[in-house]
């Protein structure tokens, strides 16, 4: 006969298993979502094409998540932490502000895109599904704190006068302005106003 021990741990084994099987498939799933918010944008994924993309069977978009927007507010939510992460260390490292202003910019213009199309492909399904608000709300409040904590010393040294919820609004719909210009095409004066930024960021700091 089989021990009440021996069955306990097969049962954890399998415990484990499933877990592990679920987390994989999930992560296959936010995966293949990700590829298509950049690729075909909200409106053309489905349930079905999200689960032949992740190949996985289409049962398991609802099984897991609950709905397909679900999943893809945690696509993003998933996105966010990553990058978030990043820019922490990024603004924490041992360099001067305007070294952490041109790579935050480098982010923007370059290395981010992919992470911008999902942003605003999911603000604009938002707007007509109020249920999904909170959570975008969830993910601009996580990017303002990074931001409230990156500015806070530089605007003292650089003596802007400006409240720091403001200047956090500012550089927020300032970055919001440049993504929505680039993936519609446009860049006209773009270069031209960094540059511009750079240059007075660091006149400002020497004469500090």
């Amino acid at each position: 006969m089989v021990s009440d021990a021996v069955l306990a741990l097969r049962q954890v084994a399998e415990t484990v298993h499933k877990t592990a099987a679920r987390s994989a498939a999930e992560d296959t799933l936010l995966d293949a979502a990700e590829r298509l918010l950049v690729d075909v944008g909200y409106s053309g994924i489905t349930t079905r094409r999200l689960a032949d993309e992740a190949g996985v069977n289409h049962g398991l978009v609802h099984y897991y998540f609950g709905s397909i927007e679900n999943l893809l507010v945690r696509t993003l939510e998933r996105f966010t932490e990553r990058l978030i992460d990043r820019q922490r260390a990024m603004y924490a490292a041992e360099v001067p502000f305007i070294e952490k202003w041109r790579t935050a910019m480098r982010y923007l213009v370059e290395e981010d895109v992919r992470y911008e199309k999902v942003w605003l492909e999911l603000q604009a399904l938002s707007w007509n599904r109020p249920e999904m608000r909170e959570h975008l709300v969830s993910v601009e409040e996580q990017w303002r704190t990074v931001l409230t904590e990156a500015f806070s010393e530089p605007r003292e040294k650089l003596g802007i006068d400006m409240p720091l919820d403001a200047l956090v609004s500012l550089v927020v719909t300032f970055n919001l302005g440049i993504i929505v210009e680039r993936l519609s095409g446009i860049t006209t004066g773009h270069a031209d106003l960094l540059e511009w930024i750079d240059r007075f960021l660091e006149e400002q700091w020497q004469r500090r």
